[in-house]
């Protein structure tokens, strides 16, 4: 209930719940936070490893036998749904990173998964290349494919369908060749 308040209070774009909103969002006391987590560090931890399931439940198995232009649609578009229901939690951890190694952590596995989840999708195409290309194409592609991208499209006035599009658009040309 407490991880589910705070992550709540993200998504509404409470950017810095205190912990007695948390409590009163949670329907309990503010101690039972502080009994159940011990300090909002151990709270922030829980909430990563939550926010980092509702991401994991939005990835669908997209086949690498697919061709080409079905699996960069199926992509792009998983990803930018990901991206977007991810951006409220996002925006308050940044505020939060610099002073919270497991926020930084679950950055950090978050960057991860996303690579191998561009490796797994698109490892035919990454093939085709030499060590140093692989690097730099995985490189621009997790650069692409990141949340800071994508929120540079979002909050500069761009529709989700047109930061869709520029994804859609980079990652096809990247990867295509």
């Amino acid at each position: 209930m407490i991880v589910e308040a705070l992550l709540t209070l993200l998504d509404e774009g409470h950017l810095q719940p205190t912990a007695t909103r948390i409590a009163e969002r949670a329907g309990i006391s503010q101690r039972l936070i502080y009994h159940h987590f011990g300090d909002l560090e151990a709270l922030y931890r829980a909430a990563a490893e939550r926010q980092a399931e509702r991401m994991a439940a939005m990835v669908q198995h997209i086949p690498s036998e697919l061709p080409f232009e079905e699996r960069v649609a199926r992509f792009v578009l998983e990803r930018s749904r990901v991206l977007e229901r991810m951006t409220p939690v996002r925006r308050a951890s940044l505020l939060q990173e610099p002073f919270s190694p497991a926020l930084r952590r679950a950055r950090a596995a978050f960057n991860q998964l996303s690579e191998d989840r561009i490796e797994a999708v698109f490892g035919r195409e990454l093939d085709r290349l030499d060590q140093e290309q692989r690097s730099t194409t995985m490189a621009a592609l997790a650069a692409a494919g990141g949340w800071a991208c994508w929120d540079a499209l979002r909050s500069t006035g761009r529709t989700i369908e047109q930061a869709r599009a520029a994804m859609l658009l980079t990652y096809t040309r990247l990867l295509a060749g």
